[in-house]
Formats: structure tokens, sequence, C-alpha cells
């Protein structure tokens, strides 16, 4: 993460969804970003466009029984992480003008397994606040676009202005796409 950030200092938006998912952050452990974008498995981004020069490698365990077809080949794929990096990438956004982080910039999952997503409830998105304000600190002059209703409300209740755009999960991502696309032509 380190890293990640490092490259971005200069960055002019800052894109703020809910949680880390477990096909994404839970094992690139960057928001939004999952392992084949990493690996070169994405269809526009090249993994030189998240961390430059750097040892990408899988973090996720191949022969795991829990993992399906693809998954055991070219590891997790998002489609929220795909469907965000193809947006920034077709918008010919700088490679490192951007962060994505998460409003809870953890994995929060069900309690009956690791593989799975839950909505962030409102202790965790209060504790997430704290990360989010630290984040702001780090990049005064970035736009701030919350991605989603949840990221846009805690953002709101905490005094951090914002725009906000459709989250892209759950059917979203034309609409997720019109909005990036008219932020984008302001």
């Amino acid at each position: 993460m380190q890293r990640y950030l490092e490259l971005r200092l200069n960055a002019h938006y800052l894109f703020i969804a809910e949680g880390l998912g477990y096909q994404g952050g839970r094992f690139s452990g960057m928001a939004m970003t999952s392992e084949r974008i990493l690996l070169g498995h994405h269809p526009e981004v090249r993994p030189e466009e998240v961390l430059g020069d750097w040892n990408y490698r899988r973090t996720s365990n191949p022969s795991s029984p829990l993992l399906k077809g693809t998954q055991k080949t070219l590891g997790f794929n998002e489609p929220t992480a795909t469907v965000m990096w193809g947006s920034l990438h077709r918008h010919h956004l700088g490679t490192f003008d951007a962060v994505l982080w998460n409003i809870f910039p953890f994995h929060p999952h069900k309690e009956d397994g690791l593989l799975t997503n839950r909505t962030p409830d409102g202790n965790e998105l209060n504790v997430g606040i704290v990360y989010a304000k630290q984040l702001l600190e780090l990049l005064p002059n970035a736009q701030v676009v919350a991605i989603g209703q949840k990221s846009a409300g805690t953002l709101q209740k905490y005094g951090v202005p914002c725009s906000c755009v459709p989250h892209p999960s759950m059917g979203g991502a034309n609409r997720f796409k019109a909005a990036i696309a008219d932020l984008f032509s302001k």
C-alpha cells in the first residue's frame, strides 16, 4: 500500500467506495484492484499502471478447493475493479492521477466465510473515516468522488465534500460509466 500511495501523492482524484471485496482487495491489498489486473489479465490495464516496475505475483492459492475455473489459473477478478480501472483507462486519466480507496479499508465478510462480502456496518464506517481523513491529509487538493450512497453518506456525515457516482455493482456498471464520463467531461 505504501508504494501505491507514494506513486500517487500528486493525484487529482480520490475515489472512495465502501469496503474491500474478497475478489479484489482481500488478495491484492488495494481498493478496487484485483489479482487479474496485477497479473496482466485485464483487457485494457497493464500491471505497471498500478505499481510501476514491481515484482507482481499471485497471493491466492491456485490449488485451493475453494477456487473455481479461471480463478485457479488467472487469479481472482473483481467486477468493480474491472469496471473502475477500465473507466479510468478509457478517459485517459493518468496512471497515477487517481487513488482508489474504501471508506472501510478492510474486508467486511460474512461470519460463515472469508470468501464472502457484506456491506460495512455503521461502526465500521465510523472507524474507516479515520483512515479516509488521514488519506485526505496526504492528498489535500484531490477531488473526492464517493462511489455509492454508503460512501457518500459517510463522507458527508463527517463533513468531507464529495461528488457521488453510482456504485458499479449489482447491475450499476452502465450508470457508473455514464457518471464517470460526465465527471471527466467537466
